[in-house]
């Protein structure tokens, strides 16, 4: 089937864009009804049409961990994903993770064990963090070094990063966890 054509100006043909495909994301929490063209990345879809740039776009190629994000809840690199693939699937961005004025327990822990320095790639952390706990492998600080490796903060703020990791998991192994 030949792709459907319009005249531009001054006489030139210009190739008609295909059409937006219809999706429905629950974001945060909240149901989202979009139109998105096939090529757009949920990366793309958050920080571009939907304001929602806590995530982070470093590399784009899937190997900084900057976009990290809850996808069903399960952690991914928003970058390497098309938004009409996830029709119907649950996202959680870094500002979805509070409930109101309350921190997530892994906010408060990179405030508490200063687990950042210039923060670029902390919303993409502690996504990635929640994932980690929520996955139930990590069970020494080995593991979770093993499990957040996908994420690279290029500050150095590793030892604050894991002890942080390691204060949430140690809380959670203590008491009910906290829901995302």
């Amino acid at each position: 089937m030949p792709i459907p054509v319009a005249t531009a100006p001054l006489g030139h043909t210009a190739v008609a864009l295909p059409p937006q495909h219809p999706i429905t994301l629950t974001l945060n929490g909240v149901e989202k009804h979009l139109e998105v063209a096939p090529w757009t990345s949920i990366l793309d879809l958050l920080r571009e049409y939907l304001d929602l740039t806590g995530t982070k776009k470093g590399c784009d190629h899937g190997q900084c961990g900057a976009c990290t994000v809850l996808l069903n809840g399960t952690r991914i690199y928003s970058c390497l994903t098309l938004a009409v693939m996830q029709d119907g699937s649950e996202i959680t961005t870094i500002e979805g993770l509070a409930k109101g004025d309350e921190l997530h327990p892994l906010q408060a822990a990179f405030i508490e064990h200063d687990a950042f320095q210039c923060g670029y790639c902390t919303p993409g952390q502690i996504c990635s963090a929640a994932g980690l706990l929520s996955e139930g492998k990590a069970k020494t600080t080995a593991d979770i070094r093993e499990l957040m490796s996908g994420n690279i903060c290029r500050c150095g703020a590793y030892p604050g990063i894991v002890a942080a990791v390691e204060e949430v998991l140690h809380q959670q192994n203590q008491a009910p966890a906290y829901s995302i």
